[in-house]
């Protein structure tokens, strides 16, 4: 059995409205306070998304520091990331994560280095009837990769497909990822943008993990793995993922209609303690990345 600590992030909201889940955190008093219970749980990095997208890049960092300054106020060691922003071009689109690092509210940043047609079936069966994709260009990739390193912040890698991870590989061999680098293996158990049978990614099934792990082999790379559009909990995933070394996501974006942020948390630091493994402390996460 791995003897690694195990880091756990949660992903406080995401997508998830309070029509969905009346328990989801939204404003920045409400996502801060489960932050702090979160991290009182046993949880280390966590990641949230501010509620107002549309608004111009200034009023969305203020949104998000808001947040971020009561959860440092009371947990000084929580690791805290944001998600992008809306804009006409990439570096709008990431502007924030420079104010907010400039603070020293952050020491994570975000990375999704492909892209993907994100959704469930619809009702009669098939793809829905919409264009939306979710874009990330190569140059797009280079941006955030650059950034990281200028900021000196270590980026959380989102995996939705495997072709992300080939993405990440090339950067791994050509030495040129940022120090603290962490790689999420996504699954994918409904749309995400769609409710329904998910129509990306890989199942949240033991072999799906293990096809990732083979092209991983030899990386060095620490990752996580993460159930997308439904529990974590359910199927094979966390079990496989703890006894071979991983880490772990867990939270309200992930799993819409699951329990609360912090009872989520605490059901996977049992679940970390069953498989003989514990629980990583701030100080061992933060060196443990780098």
């Amino acid at each position: 059995m791995d003897a690694t600590p195990v880091i756990i992030e949660v992903a406080l909201n995401g997508l998830t409205s309070p029509q969905t889940n009346p328990l989801v955190p939204i404003t920045p008093g409400e996502l801060a306070a489960d932050a702090i219970e979160c991290v009182d749980a046993g949880a280390v990095i966590v990641h949230t998304h501010a509620d107002n997208m549309g608004a111009p890049p200034a009023d969305l960092a203020e949104r998000y520091a808001q947040c971020y300054r009561a959860v440092l106020a009371e947990r000084p060691d929580t690791i805290l990331y944001p998600t992008v922003g809306l804009g006409p071009d990439t570096a709008t689109r990431f502007e924030h994560v420079a104010v907010l690092a400039a603070e020293g509210l952050i020491r994570q940043t975000f990375l999704d280095p492909g892209s993907v047609n994100l959704g469930g079936v619809g009702p009669d069966g098939l793809p829905p009837d919409y264009d939306f994709v979710y874009t990330n260009t190569f140059r797009d990739t280079r941006f955030a990769m650059a950034l990281a390193r200028d900021l000196d912040l270590g980026p959380s890698i989102a995996c939705f497909e495997p072709g992300f991870l080939q993405v990440v590989l090339a950067y791994a061999e050509a030495d040129a990822l940022p120090p603290g680098s962490l790689v999420k293996l996504y699954f994918a158990a409904g749309g995400y943008i769609t409710p329904g049978r998910a129509l990306w990614g890989a199942p949240p099934i033991a072999e799906a993990l293990d096809l990732y792990l083979a092209m991983l082999d030899g990386s060095g790379l620490r990752w996580a793995v993460a159930v997308v559009g439904g529990s974590l909990f359910d199927g094979p995933v966390l079990d496989a993922a703890l006894s071979r070394g991983g880490h772990v996501r867990v939270g309200l974006e992930d799993d819409p209609t699951g329990p609360t942020n912090a009872e989520q948390v605490r059901r996977v630091v049992e679940r970390i303690e069953a498989a003989g493994r514990r629980v990583a402390t701030p100080a061992e996460t933060a060196e443990f990345l780098g």
